[in-house]
């Protein structure tokens, strides 16, 4: 049974991330948020054919796994992430040379810090410091998250403000729970965190997705009739 929820909040979390990660790009033109899904997505992918492979050390696609989890861990579900949620925030509109440049931190970034991956806490003082940032990083992103649920809610789109919201505390307490706090009920594998984790990463895409359509809707009617959205009379 707690094989079957992982395989199913695995795929969920693949469905999210290549489908939402394709409408932010064709509808939306946003490359930031687009392909950060794309790449939560392949880190999905490649972790259920690691699973089905027998979940063996020695391969390449368990080098991968930990690259791909410390590319959105420390850039990717923190820093990108604020970016592409700015577009419409804050109307911003990053060049091409700030994708890539971007995009470029992330990849230098899940490089150094896959080395990281599975290091005593204790005994590492290294790795300690590094999962510290991971929760600090996800910290800070919380609170632009908690202004994005705000932006939401004065927009009048209450319900996307109120799962926005939801779906970002439970990420962050997947992410405090990661390192530090592993489930004395969970088994070697941690099948029952991996299965939370998964699953609210996949809602993640799912939610930011439905709050940023939400937002841009209302800033487009906003464009539109300019007068309303000022409060002055038609």
């Amino acid at each position: 049974m707690r094989e079957a929820l992982f395989l199913l909040a695995d795929l969920w979390m693949i469905f999210a991330g290549y489908f939402y990660g394709w409408k932010f790009i064709r509808r939306y033109g946003n490359y930031l948020l687009g392909l950060e899904w794309m790449v939560v997505a392949t880190s999905g992918s490649n972790f259920l054919l690691w699973s089905l492979s027998g979940a063996r050390s020695d391969s390449v696609l368990y080098d991968l796994a930990y690259f791909l989890d410390a590319f959105s861990r420390s850039v990717g579900i923190t820093l990108i992430l604020v970016m592409g949620l700015m577009k419409v925030t804050h109307r911003y509109k990053p060049s091409v040379g700030v994708d890539v440049g971007v995009f470029g931190v992330a990849i230098v970034a899940g490089l150094f810090l896959r080395q990281f991956h599975g290091a005593d806490l204790h005994t590492g003082g290294t790795a300690f410091w590094v999962a510290v940032f991971y929760i600090v990083v996800n910290l800070l992103t919380a609170v632009f998250l908690g202004y994005f649920a705000k932006r939401l809610w004065d927009a009048g789109a209450k319900w996307p403000a109120i799962w926005t919201g939801l779906v970002t505390a439970a990420a962050t307490t997947i992410a405090i729970t990661y390192d530090f706090f592993p489930l004395p009920f969970d088994d070697a594998n941690r099948t029952i965190f991996y299965t939370a984790a998964l699953a609210t990463w996949g809602t993640q895409g799912f939610v930011y997705f439905r709050a940023c359509r939400a937002l841009h809707d209302h800033n487009a009617a906003s464009d539109a009739n300019p007068a309303r959205a000022t409060g002055a009379p038609a």
